[in-house]
C-alpha cells in the first residue's frame, strides 16, 4: 500500500454499506444542494443502495423517507416542475419537450397539466430558440429551402408545433417574428 501510495497512484477504499442515519444524512445531503422532485430523491437512494449496499435487517424504506422529506417541505414536485418547466422554455425549448423532462423527472400527469404553458409563453420560447441559434429572419444569411428544413427539424426537436415552427423560419423580419411571439401577451396575463 505505501508503495502506491509513492508511485503516486491513489488507492481507492471500498464504501461502508449505508445504514439508516447515512441513507438519511445522503438524502438530507441531495435535497440540500438539489431542486429535486420525489421520484428523481428515490432514484437516486436507490442507486446509491446498489452501489453501496445496506447494513442491516430489514432493507430500508425509501418511500417513506421521501414522504418524510416531502412532509417537511424539502421535496416539492409543483414547485421542482415550475422550475424546471420555466429553465426549459427560457432556453427555447416547446411545450412537448418541457412534458417529456418533467415526465422524465417522475412528475405526475395532475402536476404537469397545471403547469401546462400558455400559448404566448410557448411562442416566446420559440422566438428564443430562433433568436439563440440563429433560424429564420436572426440568420446572417438568406435562408434557402434546405436550410429551412433544417431549422423547422431542428425547432420540432426542440419540443416546437410544427405551425410555430414554420411562423418562426418563414417570418419575414425579427419584428414580425417578434409580433408573432407576442399575439398572445395580452390572454396570458
Amino acid at each position: 500500500m505505501a508503495s502506491d501510495r509513492q508511485a503516486g497512484r491513489r488507492v481507492r477504499r471500498e464504501p461502508k454499506p449505508l445504514d439508516a442515519a447515512r441513507l438519511d444524512e445522503l438524502a438530507l445531503t441531495y435535497v440540500a444542494r438539489f431542486a429535486t422532485s420525489a421520484a428523481k430523491l428515490e432514484r437516486y437512494l436507490r442507486r446509491k443502495l446498489r452501489e453501496r449496499g445496506w447494513d442491516g435487517e430489514p432493507g430500508p424504506d425509501l418511500p417513506a423517507l421521501v414522504g418524510r422529506y416531502v412532509e417537511l417541505g424539502y421535496v416539492d414536485d409543483e414547485a421542482f416542475a415550475r422550475a424546471r418547466s420555466g429553465s426549459l422554455l427560457r432556453r427555447g425549448y416547446g411545450k412537448r419537450r418541457v412534458g417529456e423532462a418533467l415526465r422524465e423527472a417522475g412528475i405526475g400527469e395532475a402536476i404537469r397539466d397545471a403547469i401546462r404553458p400558455a400559448e404566448g409563453v410557448q411562442r416566446r420560447a420559440a422566438l428564443a430558440m430562433a433568436r439563440k441559434r440563429g433560424f429564420g429572419p436572426f440568420g446572417r444569411e438568406p435562408v434557402d429551402w434546405a436550410r429551412r428544413e433544417k431549422q423547422i427539424a431542428a425547432l420540432l426537436r426542440a419540443g416546437h408545433p410544427l405551425d410555430s415552427a414554420r411562423e418562426m423560419v418563414d417570418a419575414a423580419s425579427e419584428e414580425a417574428a417578434e409580433q408573432w411571439a407576442a399575439e398572445y401577451d395580452e390572454d396570458d396575463g
